[in-house]
């Protein structure tokens, strides 16, 4: 390929569902959650092989993701507003200031093991074959609710990336894609349990949100898009147009403003082990249990407790004969949730943004 590979680092989120070790001043990237380093920095590190990388976040985490992800460039976007806004404003400018290019698009709060690098080479790869958007698939392990779909279509050929064929085999998503890219039929929209599980039996991949494009690719397909005046306000190059436009555009994700309405869009298969960190839940699929089942992160005591998931900052936290819980407590704040209600943690997060709290 004979673009370079701008990897576009995401990290402007709160991560609400990670309440309360995610704060309105302490966003979930910014946390390590089970490892050494914080979700920013190993999604920094994972991306080594682009040409260059790029963070893209938002003016109150600025300082932060610098001391996180030193070596990376950093883009700050006017204002929060999803992934459709920043996606569009950050590719505007890495051209600016790369050129021609293929964008790589990562959220920075994902678990990944194993061929990361082969499958997003194929991704950048397809991209710069079909002067298509390009979106990398996961197989389901089980009919979860909380992600999107994508129903596959016609095989499109062998992109020539290295490492076609490497396997994992722990839940979370994994599969040896092999060297193929895929049309996509048709986008879903987070299912139901009963149509997750059918979506599941069907074939259908999960969304990861990982995406690769060229600059021109994702600009043009916006135009046609409720981003189209975004795309305008950028291309006339004036910072008061783009923050009035910024200011006018709902939020939407990039998915649903861009890649769903256009027919230029492609799936590459991921041949890695991964999941969303996105709820309390996940860190039951990703972390290491006990013999009980339960899963700790920080300190905490276990008795007669089973298939908990316990995470703590400074406070030590005990549990005894209680199963099924997601029990988090940092600073001055304890949440207690069913696992399998771990979503409501964002209705916790909304409930007390209203009073101020959160």
């Amino acid at each position: 390929m004979d673009r370079p590979i701008v990897a576009c680092v995401l990290a402007g989120g709160i991560g609400t569902r990670l309440y309360p070790a995610s704060r309105r001043d302490r966003p979930k990237q910014l946390l390590a959650l089970g490892g050494e380093r914080s979700l920013l920095a190993r999604t920094v590190e994972r991306a080594r092989f682009a040409d260059e990388t790029y963070v893209l976040t938002r003016e109150r985490f600025a300082e932060q993701v610098r001391e996180h992800a030193p070596d990376a460039a950093m883009l700050v976007e006017p204002e929060p507003k999803d992934t459709g806004p920043a996606l569009i404003y950050a590719t505007a400018r890495i051209r600016e200031q790369v050129g021609e290019c293929v964008v790589l698009a990562l959220p920075s709060d994902h678990h990944i093991a194993g061929a990361f690098e082969e499958t997003a080479t194929r991704a950048a790869e397809a991209a710069a074959e079909t002067s298509g958007l390009v979106t990398v698939g996961v197989a389901p392990t089980r009919p979860a609710t909380g992600y999107g779909y994508l129903e596959l279509g016609a095989e499109r050929g062998i992109v020539d990336g290295p490492g076609n064929g490497a396997e994992a085999d722990r839940e979370g998503g994994t599969e040896d894609g092999g060297g193929s890219y895929y049309e996509i039929a048709r986008f879903h929209e987070k299912p139901d349990r009963e149509t997750a599980a059918r979506y599941v039996r069907e074939g259908h991949r999960w969304n990861a949100g990982i995406f690769a494009w060229t600059p021109a690719a994702l600009l043009d397909a916006a135009r046609k898009s409720p981003l189209a005046a975004l795309v305008a306000a950028l291309d006339g190059g004036n910072p008061d147009d783009v923050g009035d436009a910024f200011a006018a555009v709902e939020p939407v994700s990039v998915d649903r403003a861009v890649l769903e309405r256009t027919g230029a869009v492609f799936c590459v298969p991921a041949d890695f082990e991964w999941d969303d960190l996105g709820t309390w839940d996940a860190l039951a699929r990703v972390g290491e249990a006990d013999e009980d089942d339960n899963v700790v992160l920080g300190d905490a005591l276990t008795l007669d407790a089973t298939d908990n998931v316990v995470a703590s900052g400074d406070t030590h936290v005990s549990l005894a004969g209680v199963e099924g819980l997601a029990v988090a407590a940092y600073d001055d704040r304890v949440l207690v949730v069913p696992r399998g209600e771990a979503q409501r943690v964002r209705e916790v997060a909304a409930e007390l943004r209203k009073e101020g709290r959160f």
